[in-house]
């Protein structure tokens, strides 16, 4: 378990940008302590300085997972956010999308969200901005991409997408083997 480096901590506050925009600061310093981000294995963990300390006694090959796995690096090192980082990205989200009920199910097995499916969107959301994906109960479902902007959803027909899907919470079901 290291630091990130200069170049993989600007890729991945880069892509948690997209979502919580300078918000990041706030998941940094937190009134319940300092946290940080640590690679290990090619996934990046967040843990706090706390938990930082009580895991650099444990050797590398027994230690699984340091703290909350937020993404990985892939071989090309493009980062790709993970599920289990939606708690932490879905407070401090800028911009939201609730589906209908109709289309939650949709949504968790994994696909695109339709403008039929569409329930409400964040005013002035851009194309291709990041989006956390909520149910019309506020219960954070996954997160994605907006596929049309704001504008945009008002006009379009209503099998046309308008949210890529990029994870859900139904890959812990669907991903449980590999999503440690």
């Amino acid at each position: 378990m290291r630091p990130l480096t200069e170049a993989e901590t600007r890729t991945v506050f880069e892509k948690l940008g997209r979502y919580i925009g300078e918000n990041i600061q706030l998941l940094v310093d937190r009134p319940d302590g300092t946290y940080c981000f640590r690679l290990h294995r090619d996934r990046v963990y967040y843990l706090s300085e706390k938990l930082l300390k009580v895991a650099a006694s444990i050797p590398r090959e027994s230690l699984t997972a340091p703290g909350t796995c937020f993404g990985k690096f892939t071989k090309t090192q493009k980062f790709r956010l993970s599920v289990t980082a939606l708690d932490f990205l879905a407070p401090y989200a800028k911009f939201k999308v609730w589906v209908k009920p109709g289309s939650e199910q949709s949504f968790l097995y994994g696909n695109h969200v339709l403008k039929s499916g569409l329930g409400r969107i964040t005013e002035n959301t851009a194309q291709y901005q990041g989006v956390v994906v909520y149910s019309m109960a506020d219960v954070p479902l996954g997160f994605g991409v907006a596929a049309k902007s704001t504008q945009e959803c008002r006009k379009v027909d209503p099998m046309a997408i308008v949210v890529f899907h990029q994870a859900d919470v139904g890959e812990y079901v669907r991903n449980e083997d590999t999503l440690m």
